[in-house]
This record gives structure tokens, C-alpha cells and sequence, in this order.
């Protein structure tokens, strides 16, 4: 793997991207998103995670984060088990979720030699981190992330998107979903 997408140095912040296997549009429904704003929200409050900024979209998260305590990798690591492991039962237990089979097959389909012997894969490996080294590199990352709703034409403002941050930085004070460190 390229030194490009391994956390080199913990001191930085780094926007990461987790997706979900085949870009399957899971999060359509509050109760997935949700599973992930409360999967961070214990990071943030026990293990250290510092989010500076965050948008659950349709089939993939976007975060800029830092650490005060474990290695980033090992967060995102156990972020991605938890929520792994939680939607994808939220999913199986969904009886209104008219894609649950269908799902769940791709899930079990890609978690077929798994070398976790997980029995789902509902992310795909990695997280391709990129380090946060300048100001403008920052500016540009926390831009593309909050624009990202708006891109796909789901807001008219960043700042409607619930599942964002934008709405912190617009009212620069604690208005969303997550605490915040603010860049």
C-alpha cells in the first residue's frame, strides 16, 4: 500500500472516506445514518477522536478527524466493525426495508472469504486518509466535504443537510448532530 493512504502522522488532521461495498445507497434511511452519528459520537466521547468535520451521503461518510488518544487507524477500525455489524442487523431486522434481501445478499456475497470470517462485508477496505498538511489544503477538503449534499442536489444550502457538519460552521456554534473541534 502507498505510504499516500497509511495515517503517518497523528499530530495532523486527515480526511478519510469510508464507502459502502458496490456504492449501495444504504443510508436513504434515517435509522442507518443514525447508527453512524452515534458509532462517532462514543468515539468522540471515549476514544479520543477528534471530528472536525463530517457528511453521511447516500453510500459513503466523509470525516475530517484528528486524535487525542488511540491512533486514527484504530479508530476507524473499530468504527467500521461497530457500524458494520449494527446496520447491517438493523438492515436484517427491518421489515419495511424492501431492499433488505437483496442487501444483505451483496453483504454475505462480499463477505465470502472474508479474512475476518465476518459473515457481511458492508465496507469496503480502507479508507484512503489523506493528511491535512496546509490551510488551503484544509479549506479545500472541509469545502468539498460540506458541498457534497448540495453537489447531489439534495439541499439548496450545505447548511439544511442534517447529517453534516456544515451547519456548525455556518452558525459557527454547536447547532448539529455532533460536537465539533472546529478547524
Amino acid at each position: 500500500m502507498s505510504s499516500n493512504y497509511k495515517f503517518q502522522d497523528q499530530e495532523r488532521p486527515y480526511f478519510v472516506t469510508f464507502t459502502v461495498i458496490r456504492w449501495i445507497d444504504v443510508f436513504t434511511r434515517r435509522a442507518y445514518k443514525d447508527i453512524i452519528v452515534d458509532s462517532l459520537k462514543y468515539c468522540v466521547e471515549n476514544k479520543g477522536l477528534q471530528l472536525y468535520a463530517w457528511v453521511i451521503m447516500s453510500n459513503h461518510v466523509h470525516l475530517i478527524i484528528g486524535t487525542n488518544n488511540k491512533p486514527m487507524q484504530d479508530i476507524l477500525r473499530d468504527v467500521k466493525r461497530h457500524t458494520s455489524k449494527t446496520i447491517t442487523k438493523a438492515i436484517s431486522e427491518n421489515i419495511q426495508e424492501s431492499r433488505r434481501e437483496w442487501m444483505l445478499w451483496f453483504f454475505e456475497r462480499e463477505g465470502k472469504g472474508n479474512p475476518n470470517n465476518e459473515q457481511y462485508q458492508f465496507w469496503q477496505q480502507g479508507s484512503h486518509p489523506i493528511e491535512l498538511w496546509s490551510n488551503e489544503i484544509m479549506d479545500q477538503k472541509l469545502e468539498y466535504l460540506h458541498n457534497n449534499p448540495l453537489t447531489a442536489g439534495w439541499v439548496d444550502e450545505p447548511e439544511h443537510y442534517l447529517y453534516s457538519s456544515a451547519k456548525d460552521y455556518f452558525y459557527t456554534k454547536k447547532c448539529g448532530l455532533l460536537d465539533l473541534v472546529f478547524l
